[in-house]
């Protein structure tokens, strides 16, 4: 071996060992803190932010739907990859229902605060867990990549079970993620008719690099050696694979709802999503809430484009 090249091997070790490694290790730790599920207590079904008042105010009124209609609701469960998932399926007596998924550390309780306007418009509602989260089986969030089967499980379901005949998709941050892979699926039946996307990013990684911003922290190379954890991991690419670059392959309705306060899922990314769809989509900015809580501000608004947009699906 040649003293030149000897030397740019050296200098490459020590590079590996004193920078690479330690910030390897540290995204490492971060990655599981934030994205994997290590025991049954994490992300489950109570509030996640017992801190944030503004959090606990929308826990609390979805806690007070699920009591309100607790004599509808039933629980049910299926496969999926392998896995058991658990949903509570709200019926109103229709022949057409919402699934409602939550984002990143949320379970199907949560997803109650969302589902009045579609309870008042005549819809049934199921409320699910994502996989590893709430009663729901599983370790690794796929931020889409294998929910999006989970949903169409749920949806045979309640179609074949249940009698449903039309099936909406309300996904919220990452849910919406989900939702849209699902109605891009080449497999994915009609009766799976649209989605409402609250605050949907253009890809994870833009969204976590936004995360960083807000707190002050470097992206390079935290920021890409956790994308490296995702894929490893959980198997999902989330630096060239998102709704960016799937939401031209949809045909199905869709409603974008959107805060310019969000800081995580930028409203410029939003008008991005929006031009690069060429199927039948509405458009709505709120001048209010941060990312995940737009209805909180804006309940009534929130309700009427909710149900303005269920008479086109």
């Amino acid at each position: 071996m040649s003293i030149p090249l000897l030397i740019i091997l050296i200098v490459v070790g020590v590079f590996v060992l004193l920078f690479l490694l330690p910030t390897w290790l540290l995204s490492g730790k971060l990655y599981r803190k934030l994205l994997v599920r290590q025991s049954p207590d994490k992300w489950a079904r109570q509030c996640s932010f017992p801190d944030d008042e503004e959090y606990c105010r929308m826990f609390e009124e979805a806690l007070a739907w699920d009591e309100r209609y607790r004599d509808r609701m039933r629980p049910l469960s299926v496969e999926s990859d392998g896995l058991k998932l658990q949903a509570q399926y709200y019926d109103f007596g229709a022949d057409r229902a919402v699934i409602i998924i939550p984002g990143r550390t949320e379970g199907c309780l949560y997803s109650c605060y969302f589902a009045e306007p579609y309870r008042a418009a005549g819809w049934n509602v199921l409320a699910i867990d994502n996989r590893a989260h709430g009663l729901s089986e599983g370790k690794y969030p796929t931020l889409g990549k294998r929910e999006c089967y989970d949903l169409l499980a749920w949806g045979r379901l309640l179609h074949e079970r249940c009698g449903v005949k039309k099936v909406v998709l309300h996904g919220v941050c990452i849910g919406a993620s989900a939702a849209l892979n699902a109605l891009t699926l080449p497999e994915c039946p009609d009766y799976m008719a649209g989605m409402t996307a609250d605050g949907m990013y253009t890809t994870f990684c833009d969204s976590f690099k936004a995360h960083m911003d807000e707190d002050h922290h470097p992206n390079f190379p935290i920021t890409y050696e956790v994308m490296g954890h995702i894929l490893l991991y959980a198997g999902s690419n989330v630096v060239t694979d998102g709704p960016i670059y799937r939401i031209g392959r949809l045909k199905k309705p869709i409603l974008f709802l959107h805060s310019r306060e969000d800081r995580f899922s930028l409203p410029e990314k939003a008008q991005l999503l929006y031009d690069s769809c060429s199927a039948p989509k509405t458009l709505h900015f709120f001048p209010r809430g941060a990312h995940s809580r737009i209805r909180i501000h804006a309940p009534e608004e929130y309700d009427a484009c909710i149900a303005e947009f269920l008479k086109t699906v």
